[in-house]
């Protein structure tokens, strides 16, 4: 939008307050349109959830300021007075076109902890995991923000950068290996049962745990001990970022998702690296941020092109996958698909694959493949075969102990069926994928089934009534 010299308009005053609230708590405008389907309740009639979407889009776009019943459900939404809400903020001017583009303007406060040195990477994580434990869940999850953009984008570019090693001491060290090796266990143990039942439960022990490791590295060891332990400490912050997000702390996951980049450096451990670098790039994909993603993947391709397992290659590029499905590139997409599943037949049992990435199995190339054919099919509904085809495969050979997994291939399986027009099908797989999201602690889960409720919510066939009612006692818990 330019005014008539050609120069970008500055957006209305509501328009950047609406956009400024809305990153103050990383959410996407799709969590928006969810935020104010809630608010409005059962006293305010609501038009199909894409058509709040758009709405939402227009009304950051400066393309017309909210009408009734809107600024009540803005009010409601983000708990601000609806005179306040809608007054002039002292904000950042911000133009039209860069509402556009929202990956490349999203900055954030308080900034990340940039650090990369490893006696600073330690004594941050000791420091933010301190905090973190005194830290109430309520307020965290209220306070969501994310930061994307060049101020994330070019920061992590130092990745690449030469590995800076460990410290060593010739000093005796108050930690021996077999000491490590229980550190070690303890870690796959938490790993494990963030796979199992999401991070609700289990997520202050893990920070626990990290907080201890990080005070053993504020003290001097032997190389191999350091190197060891900075491996336990990227592990346990990559796990704590992933509870974080299933407690829907989207700020604490981002943060400790960056320590964990961090602290694999002086580990030495660069596919690691990479794999976080595809974690921080799906809570991107998440939060509507995909070119940020498809940098973030891109550098994690880069940095591992010629050391990665087949294994490792086929996750890095399912993620570039995703990022082109979210950028609306169907040729793009399933070119990295093909990528994708052509590094997967090349896996061996010979392969020095890690525990961390045991995770990524047939199953997991499956529903990963499936869930991106049903973004594609939300825009063209002749991708829905390849999403039923996909996803229905990925939930045969889940393992019942990937309960977040399953529940969420469920939710997309349901999406798939209401998509193709098999409402029966839709509404008998939704039921199973909200008995599975009642058996575990994940903010995911439970956002992508109130999605798919909205989608069944206005539905005036009876078959799908008790559906409802089945999912607004599964989210009510």
């Amino acid at each position: 939008m330019t005014d008539e010299t050609g120069r970008k308009k500055p957006l209305p005053a509501y328009a950047e307050r609406l956009r400024h609230e809305r990153r103050k708590r990383g959410w996407s405008q799709k969590q928006v349109a969810v935020a104010l389907f809630k608010a409005a309740g059962d006293d305010i009639a609501m038009v199909e959830f894409e058509s709040v979407v758009r709405r939402v889009k227009d009304h950051e776009g400066g393309k017309g300021r909210p009408r009734d019943p809107y600024p009540l459900l803005y009010s409601r939404a983000f708990e601000i007075p609806e005179a306040k809400l809608f007054e002039a903020p002292a904000l950042p001017e911000v133009t039209a076109d860069e509402s556009a583009d929202d990956a490349a303007n999203t900055v954030t406060s308080p900034a990340l902890p940039w650090l990369w040195e490893a006696g600073p990477t330690a004594d941050a994580i000791y420091d933010i995991t301190k905090s973190d434990l005194m830290l109430d869940r309520r307020q965290a999850v209220k306070a969501l923000a994310i930061t994307a953009g060049i101020p994330l984008v070019d920061p992590v570019q130092r990745w690449l950068a030469v590995t800076s090693p460990a410290p060593a001491s010739a000093d005796p060290s108050r930690i021996g290996p077999d000491e490590v090796a229980q550190l070690e266990a303890a870690t796959t143990v938490f790993r494990t049962w963030d796979d199992q039942h999401g991070g609700g439960l289990a997520r202050k022990a893990v920070i626990g745990q990290l907080n201890e490791v990080a005070d053993l590295l504020r003290d001097n060891h032997p190389r191999e001990i350091s190197v060891r332990l900075f491996n336990v400490m990227a592990q346990l912050s990559k796990i704590a970022a992933t509870m974080s997000w299933d407690c829907g702390m989207q700020t604490a996951a981002q943060k400790y998702y960056v320590m964990s980049l961090q602290a694999s450096k002086p580990a030495g451990d660069k596919p690691f690296g990479a794999s976080v670098l595809a974690s921080m790039a799906r809570q991107l994909l998440y939060l509507d941020q995909p070119q940020d993603a498809l940098e973030l993947i891109r550098l994690a391709l880069d940095g591992v092109r010629s050391t990665a397992t087949p294994r490792l290659r086929a996750m890095l590029h399912t993620r570039e996958a995703w990022s082109y499905a979210k950028l609306g590139r169907p040729e793009s997409f399933k070119r990295a698909t093909g990528a994708a599943e052509q590094a997967f037949t090349e896996i061996s049992s010979g392969d020095p694959d890690p525990d961390w990435i045991g995770y990524f199995n047939e199953a997991e190339l499956a529903g990963v493949t499936g869930g991106r054919y049903l973004e594609l099919s939300r825009q063209d509904n002749r991708f829905a075969s390849d999403a039923l085809g996909h996803i229905q495969r990925a939930i045969e050979l889940r393992k019942r102990s990937s309960m977040r997994s399953l529940a969420l291939d469920q939710v997309g399986l349901a999406y798939a069926h209401l998509i193709s027009g098999d409402l029966d099908q839709a509404v008998a797989v939704g039921s199973t994928a909200a008995d599975t999201a009642g058996h575990i602690q994940s903010d995911r889960v439970r956002v992508q089934l109130r999605e798919f409720y909205l989608e069944i919510e206005t539905r005036s066939d009876p078959v799908v009534a008790p559906l409802r009612q089945h999912i607004q006692e599964t989210l009510a818990r």
